[in-house]
């Protein structure tokens, strides 16, 4: 069974730097038949996406955010890391963690989601 789990500081100050990490068990990720991904839920609103990381490292933001956005990923602790310049106090969005899998002969991949932290912009 996949399992994800944000973590982050909770608290960020107005123009700093927001850095989360996704812990993942159940699978590597770094297997080829994964992609990883970072979405935000601002209170009241629809899911935003974020951005995504492959098994090999690749990765793409959201245009809007794309030049704010920085993902990596630690193969030796099996987790991925979004960072986000210069966060804004607008919202306390619920920062989500997802895995996607695709699997030969399936029509649909597999989705696994972390149960999501909250970070609050405030100084």
């Amino acid at each position: 069974q996949v399992q994800l789990q944000e973590s982050g500081p909770g608290l960020v100050e107005p123009s700093q730097t927001l850095s989360l990490t996704c812990a993942v068990s159940g699978a590597s990720i770094t297997a080829n038949n994964y992609y990883w991904a970072w979405i935000r839920q601002p209170p009241g609103k629809g899911l935003e996406f974020i951005g995504y990381i492959g098994y090999s490292g690749n990765s793409d933001s959201s245009p809007p955010l794309r030049s704010r956005t920085a993902s990596s990923m630690d193969a030796s602790k099996n987790q991925f890391t979004l960072q986000l310049s210069s966060v804004t106090p607008e919202a306390t969005p619920v920062y989500y963690c997802a895995g996607e899998r695709y699997d030969i002969g399936c029509t649909a991949p597999s989705h696994y989601w972390g149960k999501g932290t909250q970070v609050t912009v405030s100084s």
